[in-house]
């Protein structure tokens, strides 16, 4: 199979790459970066791309699966106007032309809680994308909604506390629903999703995740 994979300098990105570079089943592995990763591999293609100029590279989105894992945090993104075309309009656009470009199986990572019709803002943006996605009549369209997510090495200070008020509270029973999943485990389970499930949607919130 050939993969194509935005967000692949993310936290669960590179993990994933990783593991399907080492994967069988997977025969090439095609990222979509702004910025060189660096990375070689017999098995790995680097499009250099600039994302707001969809034209100058919808005829490389060619392949069998696509694995959207692109996103960012608000402070990260400085506005909800940009976190959105980080994490809705990129997303959108890619997989619309993947779709024109007979892609048929898709991998979104979404994230707990999304819904289009959720007051919080980032739920919100996250359903909004997963419905937009779904109107594109992918074949295989696999939705994953983890919880907070370990990434190894992260020096955000509020991610740090809050994972581990959530393991705290994860040991006396409460909020097992929020359990946090490392990025390593998150991309194992990508990886092995489209050969574990046949076609139409699929949704893996976090208790299917871990027994995947």
């Amino acid at each position: 199979m050939k993969a194509l994979i935005i967000g692949a300098t993310g936290a669960t990105g590179k993990e994933l790459v990783n593991l399907l570079l080492e994967n069988n089943d997977y025969s090439e592995v095609c990222i979509f970066v702004r910025r060189s990763t660096g990375k070689s591999h017999p098995k790995l293609t680097e499009h250099l791309i600039d994302f707001s100029k969809p034209d100058s590279y919808k005829n490389l989105i060619n392949g069998d699966i696509l694995f959207s894992c692109l996103g960012t945090t608000l402070k990260d993104a400085g506005s909800k106007e940009e976190q959105w075309k980080i994490d809705f309009d990129i997303p959108a656009q890619f997989a619309s032309i993947a779709r024109e470009n007979h892609v048929n199986s898709l991998v979104l990572v979404s994230s707990y809680g999304a819904s289009s019709k959720s007051n919080v803002f980032y739920s919100m943006m996250k359903g909004k994308l997963e419905e937009n996605i779904e109107s594109l009549h992918f074949p295989q369209y696999i939705i994953f909604r983890p919880g907070p997510l370990i990434r190894e090495g992260s020096d955000r200070w509020a991610e740090k506390v809050s994972i581990k008020l959530i393991k705290m509270l994860n040991t006396i029973g409460l909020f097992k629903n929020l359990k946090p999943i490392s990025t390593v485990f998150l991309a194992s389970k990508l990886a092995k999703a489209p050969k574990e499930f046949s076609t139409g949607k699929i949704i893996l919130e976090l208790n299917k995740i871990l027994k995947l």
